[in-house]
């Protein structure tokens, strides 16, 4: 049975891909730093559709932790089919007012971290001829939002770079860049977003399953939701000064799109 590697599963966007992909037959390792909800959800799992689900304890932002995941996604007894690069971490502060230990930890984690996971898993899919990588990304971007965007802007660049590489081989790439999701994600960075309105929500469920489709059509984005779709081309199609005025003036500057 095919495997599947899925960062930060425990809760939002990354449950639900592990419940997707579980669903569709996967056995599964789940990468996270909570040994307890890793192992929850890992029994959940193996109960519901009767697969495996093995648990990593590890953390992406961290160097040696990482290097487990790493030397994981390199075996070839037990070969990964598709990696899910879904870990996320967020800042609240300005970047001038924030602590610079914790942008580096989200460029470690949003950045590093889907760096050096992919590299680890792509030579082998090539190899074998058949793989997908799936990198949640963000519709924040394509907007002017501190390292959080600056860094989503590489995780969707790098992912269409890696996709275009790729022709021939028989593995895909792909960005999810979702807008507000209902997830842990912003209570967990201590951001209001009150005055979000409802129509601007989405579910994690909605953005995986966008997510597959595009996959299985080979699209090197996947954007969920009719009003983000329509925004993502508004933002990538804009001049980059209305852009950047847009966001500045946005109540959400510097929080856009955040999951």
């Amino acid at each position: 049975m095919a495997i599947a590697l899925v960062t930060g599963p425990t809760a939002g966007i990354g449950k639900a891909f592990a419940v997707a992909l579980a669903r569709a037959g996967f056995d599964l390792v789940l990468v996270a730093r909570d040994e307890t909800r890793l192992a929850e959800l890992a029994g959940c799992l193996s109960l519901d559709f009767g697969v495996d689900a093995e648990v990593l304890v590890a953390d992406v932002g961290d160097g040696p932790s990482l290097a487990k995941v790493e030397e994981r996604l390199r075996r070839t007894d037990l070969p990964i089919s598709v990696l899910v690069n879904n870990a996320g971490l967020g800042v609240k502060a300005p970047f001038a007012k924030s602590d610079i230990r914790e942008e580096q930890q989200m460029l470690d984690v949003l950045v590093r971290s889907v760096m050096r996971t992919t590299h680890a898993a792509v030579p082998g899919m090539v190899e074998r001829g058949f793989g997908v990588v799936i990198n949640v990304s963000s519709i924040a971007s394509w907007v002017t939002g501190g390292t959080y965007s600056a860094a989503k802007a590489w995780v969707t660049v790098f992912s269409e770079s890696l996709a275009q590489e790729l022709i021939g081989t028989g593995v895909r790439v792909t960005a999810v860049c979702p807008g507000y999701v209902h997830t842990e994600f912003h209570d967990r960075a201590g951001m209001d977003m009150s005055n979000i309105p409802d129509w601007m929500w989405l579910e994690a469920e909605q953005v995986v399953e966008q997510a597959m489709r595009d996959v299985s059509r080979n699209r090197p984005l996947s954007v969920a939701g009719a009003q983000y779709k329509a925004l993502s081309l508004l933002l990538r199609y804009a001049p980059r000064p209305l852009v950047r005025f847009a966001t500045a003036t946005s109540r959400v500057s510097g929080r856009f799109g955040r999951r």
